[in-house]
């Protein structure tokens, strides 16, 4: 069981802005399919998820929009491009059950994070529904609420 002080290193970049946007049914991991300027990149954080997204083209996962910058350090061979689509690594029968549930209306893939496994890069992806504004309005007003009542916990054990 890894404690959560493992959990956060292992951690290399979070789409926050994915929970607000959308409510989430299943989650998936997958692999991903990286380079070695990607891989030394992730190591140094240089990612940003936000605006990623996952297609399906052929019967196989691509996440686009996930921008990797390369290293000042790069080498000069390697032409690196920071918003090159990557593949996702998931089995048959998932794919095909992730087909079927995005052709549902509504259903999209949308990237989570990603985080070091084994060695590995996984990419956490989750099916999820659109909200709508007020479902928005709805979180922000909770995470407040939230907010107001640990300052007063905070205030009162003082």
């Amino acid at each position: 069981m890894a404690t959560k002080k493992q959990d956060i290193s292992t951690r290399i970049a979070d789409n926050k802005k994915a929970a607000y946007n959308y409510f989430f049914e299943e989650r998936f991991e997958a692999g991903m399919v990286l380079e070695g300027w990607e891989v030394k990149s992730l190591r140094e954080g240089k990612v940003q998820l936000t605006d990623g997204y996952v297609v399906i083209r052929d019967g196989e996962l691509f996440v686009i929009g996930c921008q990797i910058n390369p290293l000042k350090s790069a080498s000069t061979h390697v032409n690196p491009d920071s918003v090159r689509t990557k593949k996702l690594l998931l089995h048959k029968e998932q794919i095909r059950r992730l087909i079927g549930k995005i052709e549902q209306k509504g259903y999209t893939l949308v990237p989570l994070n990603l985080h070091w496994k084994a060695g590995k890069v996984k990419c956490e992806i989750a099916l999820a529904k659109g909200k709508a504004e007020h479902d928005k309005r709805d979180t922000i007003k909770d995470r407040e609420g939230k907010r107001e009542v640990e300052r007063a916990m905070k205030s009162r054990s003082r």
